[in-house]
């Protein structure tokens, strides 16, 4: 394992923040912590980086403990914060300079490396533009290209497309496919996005600074399989109430113009003509019902009430 986290606490003052959370990420691997705000997603991160101690538990990077030997830990990894943290007044390639000295590496081959990295990023051809002019997807890629500087094992990436556009949030997340698979990094990113957590070859749900499940992706989705349907209605909003009190209905969630229902067992294809009928009383026989696969939000819904 790259990075191996066992049994993390973290309080601050009588509120605990992390409870007794582990995970392990293999070399190639992207693993997402996904959860609500305050659920422990940043913390969490900065336990795993060094940035924090944690009150018990245990880190290592690459079989080193980052709490005996946090420097040499380190070396090992690349960090990249929610807000952008560099240097605004420096030129994207004075940046790139700054944090590779830092980081006291050789001018032979942090160059190269640097320049091989902006190329990765797409940064390429602003090598004099001052950081505080670049855009927000621009700053963030910046900021990758700062952590990759030292050819890091392992990125820790804290909500990292947070109040970018969906352009350069697939932008970015094609960037992290390709490091994993031609680098070999392990990845830990924290995201509050499902589209994104969908992404990862496994996921740990945080709720309340606790672990609540982890797995793959697929094998999430599958415990709700045949369990999930779909209402259509101008009145959409109207039927919420009507379809919870319907017999074999879970729970109802809002998605945009839609409804999700969440059924207490596999449906056969009665269940959906029975609502249909009922549903169409309602609304003069404008909806329609159908089965669809669940998504990442219908099995974090499920969890959070099955934890309530």
């Amino acid at each position: 394992m790259l990075i191996d986290a066992q049994n993390l606490y973290k309080s601050f003052g009588d509120t605990p923040a992390v409870i007794d959370v582990s995970l392990a990420v293999e070399p190639g691997e992207i693993y997402g912590l996904v959860g609500p705000d305050g659920a422990g997603k940043t913390t969490t991160i900065r336990l795993l980086v060094g940035a924090m101690q944690a009150d018990d538990g245990e880190v290592w990077v690459n079989g080193i403990s980052i709490a005996d030997e946090p420097d040499r830990a380190r070396e090992g990894l690349g960090y990249l914060s929610q807000r952008f943290s560099l240097y605004e007044d420096l030129t994207v390639w004075e940046n790139l300079r700054f944090f590779a000295e830092v980081r006291q590496l050789p001018a032979g081959e942090w160059r190269q490396r640097s320049l091989d990295m902006l190329e990765f990023v797409g940064l390429s051809d602003f090598l004099e533009r001052r950081a505080g002019n670049l855009s927000g997807g621009m700053k963030q890629k910046l900021g990758l290209a700062s952590a990759l500087v030292h050819q890091p094992q392992v990125l820790l990436l804290d909500e990292p497309t947070g109040g970018v556009d969906p352009v350069t949030r697939q932008d970015f997340w094609q960037l992290i496919i390709r490091l994993t698979k031609e680098e070999g990094i392990a990845v830990v990113v924290s995201t509050p996005y499902m589209d994104e957590a969908i992404r990862c070859a496994r996921v740990g749900f945080l709720r309340e600074g606790r672990m609540v499940v982890e797995g793959r992706p697929e094998e999430l989705l599958s415990t709700l399989r045949g369990r999930v349907l779909e209402v259509r209605s101008p009145r959409v909003r109207t039927l919420r109430g009507k379809a919870l009190a319907q017999p074999h209905v879970e729970d109802v969630q809002a998605f945009g113009d839609r409804l999700h229902l969440r059924l207490t067992k596999a449906d056969d294809g009665s269940i959906v003509e029975e609502l249909e009928t009922s549903l169409r009383n309602v609304t003069d026989g404008d909806v329609q019902v159908r089965a669809v696969e669940p998504q990442l939000e219908d099995v974090f819904m499920a969890l959070v009430e099955s934890e309530a």
